[in-house]
Order: C-alpha cells, then structure tokens, then sequence
C-alpha cells in the first residue's frame, strides 16, 4: 500500500491529519483501497498532475506530495508538430485537457 503522501517543504507545514478534506488526499485513499476512480477523478488527477510546477507523478497541497505514479502512464503526443510528453491515467483524461489539433498519441 503506497502511503498517502510524503512532505516535501522544508518549512513548517499543516499536519496531513488537516487535509483529510483536500480532493488529492481522498483521491490518494480510493486508490490505495483500489476504489475505481470515476471519469471525473481519472481527468482531476491528469489535469493536476500536468499542471503544477512541482513534480511530474505527483499534486502538491501545502507541503505534502500526493504521489500517483503507480496509476499515471506516460503519454507521447504529437501536436503542432512538435512531440511532448505528459503524464495521464488514461487517453480519454489526456485528450480531456488538452487542447487543439492531437496528430498523434503515443503511449510509452
């Protein structure tokens, strides 16, 4: 069972008891009793784990990492030509928050 998060900040930071209401951390916790995630939570987790300047597998919520690269798979897509690479549950969550013209989408 992966743990439900990990701190990260050198300074002072809540107790993770505080953030039992934060979305990351009941995310975390359906995974880690093998809950199936909805299509709503499958496209939050892609779109947070693309979207934040901290970690590629992981949402950060004040201090603490909630890691979910045992669930994420890593995406090549083609767009504009150009390839970028992103983190994703699925191809329906990536496809969610990207937009534009996708040529191409490459599971690695």
């Amino acid at each position: 069972m992966a743990a439900i998060a990990t701190k990260f900040a050198l300074w002072k930071v809540p107790a993770l008891d505080t953030l039992k209401d934060a979305k990351a951390y009941i995310l975390r916790q359906k995974v880690n009793n093998k809950e199936k995630l909805s299509r709503e939570e499958k496209n939050w987790i892609s779109y947070q784990v693309n979207h934040n300047t901290y970690f590629k597998s992981g949402i950060p919520v004040r201090g603490w990492r909630f890691d979910f690269s045992d669930i994420l798979k890593t995406f090549l897509v083609n767009q504009y030509g150009c390839w970028y690479e992103y983190k994703s549950i699925d191809k329906t969550a990536l496809r969610n928050f990207l937009h534009g013209r996708i040529n191409k989408i490459v599971q690695i």
